[in-house]
């Protein structure tokens, strides 16, 4: 069901879903030759990680699951030995306690529908019967996300699906990340989780409704494909994440333009000035950036920049 795999790629590749989890429950780079080749040259084990650098400027570049079971070890190997050198951690959005904490309410504020609009009654009558199978599957009320705009309610949805099946955002890369990473490392952040939220309430009200019903339709096979791309990413296979990402290029481009496209060339060029100050960074981001066309890299090359893949 290429709707819902789409909307399932979507969702795993952005922190906004971690926002929300509370309430659903310029100089080119001198790489060393001597450790880095070409990807496809070399077996790569463990999930995947570049490399951009200049004479005194490392970036690492860490395609990120934002929810996991408890069981992967993905701290090891190269990926351990880039963050114990690092100076600064970069992720999506700011990851600490506190401003994870303040973003439910936030989230609620921009979901809830005006007074005497339900998001049932935004359907049509094939949209509701395959809306309230859905929750039914999941042993939720059908009434119960009635207040919700639909991509807030596909969000909560799918969350629910994927507690279920024992992957939570809590084992997530970036939180684990800012748990065990030291105080006197600093942090940093490439957009606000707002930001994030906005993308999906900014969506015409057609398409959150065509991906609600997509994600409903297609509700049993969240836990299974969750656990391909974690079973992917996990051992560095990013060409099943190019293959999923390339299933929703042709119908979906002005949703992968919002979510993926736009926001990989911004960081680009944020890549591009961090440059110009020495020092290590660690940039944790969706492993969605750093794979396909217009990816990270790929907007990186257009600047002359170029990254290697080391694990």
């Amino acid at each position: 069901m290429k709707q819902f795999k789409k909307l399932t790629f979507a969702l795993a590749a952005s922190t906004a879903m971690l926002a929300t989890s509370g309430c659903a429950q310029q100089q080119l780079p001198t790489p060393q030759s001597t450790t880095m080749v070409a990807a496809e040259t070399r077996e790569m084990v463990g999930p995947a990680l570049w490399k951009v650098a200049d004479e005194d400027t490392t970036i690492w570049m860490f395609g990120t699951v934002h929810a996991l079971p408890d069981d992967v070890n993905w701290n090891a190997g190269a990926v351990k030995d880039a963050l114990a050198g690092s100076d600064i951690l970069v992720t999506e959005v700011d990851m600490t306690p506190e401003i994870l904490a303040a973003l439910p309410p936030k989230a609620l504020a921009l979901a809830t529908l005006p007074t005497g609009t339900t998001l049932r009654s935004l359907f049509d009558d094939d949209q509701r019967m395959k809306y309230e199978a859905g929750m039914t599957k999941l042993g939720i009320p059908v009434e119960a996300f009635d207040q919700f705009e639909p991509w807030f309610a596909a969000l909560s949805a799918y969350q629910v699906t994927m507690m279920k099946a024992g992957i939570t955002g809590e084992n997530g890369v970036e939180i684990v990340l800012e748990a065990t990473m030291p105080e006197t490392m600093k942090r940093g952040a490439l957009e606000t989780a707002e930001f994030q939220l906005e993308m999906f309430d900014g969506m015409p009200q057609d398409m959150q409704i065509e991906y609600l019903i997509s994600t409903m339709e297609g509700i049993d096979e969240i836990g299974p494909m969750l656990n391909t791309i974690i079973e992917a990413w996990a051992k560095g296979d990013v060409d099943t994440v190019v293959d999923m990402l390339d299933d929703s290029m042709v119908e979906d481009a002005l949703f992968l333009e919002r979510l993926l496209y736009t926001r990989n060339a911004n960081w680009a060029d944020w890549i591009d000035t961090r440059l110009d100050t020495p020092g290590t960074v660690f940039m944790a981001v969706g492993a969605a950036h750093l794979a396909g066309e217009k990816s990270v890299q790929d907007y990186l090359n257009t600047r002359g920049i170029k990254s290697y893949r080391v694990q």
